[in-house]
């Protein structure tokens, strides 16, 4: 299975024989530029001659420097080179340097135990050209604040819809709204080009105006044709310090023709709550006016059973990296497993993201999740795609 594009690869393997199997295997897929280094420091004096590296597979085992140090190097360099990690050691320490390489920052976009195989390449090759920019998009450029800003003042953002669909029935119950830059240039941008710059420049709340608007009104046309969905926005714990944000958000909602009971509030868990006095009141008073809170990508961040009783959350979502690959990772399917059960322990819908197999969304079925979101339903969709996905979709 050969790709469709030629990537440049940094092989980073010290056992000479193993790595020249990797580098033919590489070149019978494609016609890809392989680089070659036999530890942690040769790899990093590659990555430093500034050349553009669309994937890096990584041995653990190395003299000199590690796997593990190469990690390291490349989370506190910020370097965004998506990673495939290799090695012959047990797989709960293979999992535990995975869970080690995200904690840095880094993109681990795969795993494998050795012997490498061709077909295990060729999915990693399939992911990287998944996540390759648009034709106008420049890889590795950086957007500034201010034409950032001056493109939510120009409306070029926008919301696209993924669903969510209740297991068993098979229905759509709802759609979670992800940003979208529609750049003039560039092309069509997702959140990881622009959201950490908003929310360190304190400017979050601008986007999040955007998205809750769109969201409303979307919302209130797939009532008027039918379709009773609720509609899943996120919220930036940034936000939450200002005291008045559950009036702006409640404001904002209603003028644009919506019910807060249709709306979810998502609130991601990978920082931890500074100002834990206003969030609470903020959050509290959202509940009190109808609105659904949820923990977004459960199992990443800082939060734990007390965070979770604390807040009157009515959903929780687990995240990505324990749900794709549950059907072949017992100690995720563990975690899965246990999660789901204390998900309704507390009385709180579960909903499961990254679900982009069959064989993971009859394993969520056989443990009793409640919904499903993930590119095996439906990728994120323009909201006219997903005007016309929804006409098509079981009815309630």
């Amino acid at each position: 299975m050969r790709t469709d594009h030629a990537f440049d690869i940094l092989v980073v393997e010290d056992h000479d024989f193993q790595r020249r199997m990797i580098v033919r295997m590489l070149e019978r897929l494609g016609s890809h530029t392989v680089t070659q280094a036999a530890n942690g420091r040769e790899a990093l004096a590659a990555l430093s001659t500034g050349q553009w590296c669309d994937l890096l597979v990584c041995d653990l085992d190395m003299p000199e420097m590690d796997g593990l140090a190469l990690l390291r190097h490349l989370g506190e360099a910020r370097l965004d080179v998506p990673v495939m990690i290799i090695s012959g050691q047990p797989r709960a320490l293979i999992e535990s340097v995975e869970s080690m390489a995200r904690a840095y920052g880094v993109y681990v976009i795969g795993t494998c135990d050795k012997p490498v195989t061709e077909l295990t390449l060729a999915e990693a090759l399939s992911r990287i050209e998944e996540r390759l920019p648009s034709d106008n998009e420049v890889p590795g450029a950086t957007l500034t604040l201010e034409e950032t800003l001056d493109a939510i003042a120009r409306a070029e953002f926008e919301a696209w819809y993924q669903p969510k669909i209740a297991l068993g029935s098979g229905k759509a119950v709802g759609a979670e709204a992800l940003a979208r830059w529609r750049h003039p240039q560039r092309g069509v941008l997702g959140p990881g080009m622009f959201v950490a710059l908003l929310e360190q420049s304190g400017h979050i709340d601008e986007l999040t105006a955007t998205m809750l608007v769109q969201a409303a009104r979307a919302c209130a046309q797939w009532h008027a044709t039918g379709h009773p969905l609720v509609v899943s926005v996120n919220i930036s714990l940034a936000s939450l310090g200002n005291a008045a944000f559950a009036d702006s958000v409640t404001r904002l909602v209603v003028e644009n023709g919506l019910d807060p009971a249709y709306m979810n509030l998502e609130i991601t868990e990978t920082a931890a709550m500074a100002d834990l006095a206003p969030a609470l009141e903020n959050l509290a008073r959202l509940r009190m006016r109808g609105f659904g809170l949820s923990v977004d990508d459960y199992g990443t961040g800082f939060s734990n059973l007390r965070q979770l009783t604390r807040v009157p959350f009515t959903e929780l979502k687990i995240a990505q990296n324990f749900v794709t690959d549950a059907a072949e990772r017992p100690a995720h399917r563990a975690i899965l497993k246990s999660s789901i059960e204390m998900t309704h322990s507390l009385g709180m819908t579960c909903v499961a993201e990254g679900v982009e197999s069959a064989a993971v969304l009859d394993l969520l079925e056989e443990l009793a999740c409640d919904q499903v979101q993930g590119y095996h339903i439906a990728a994120a969709m323009e909201p006219e795609d997903f005007g016309r996905w929804l006409d098509d979709a079981p009815r309630h």
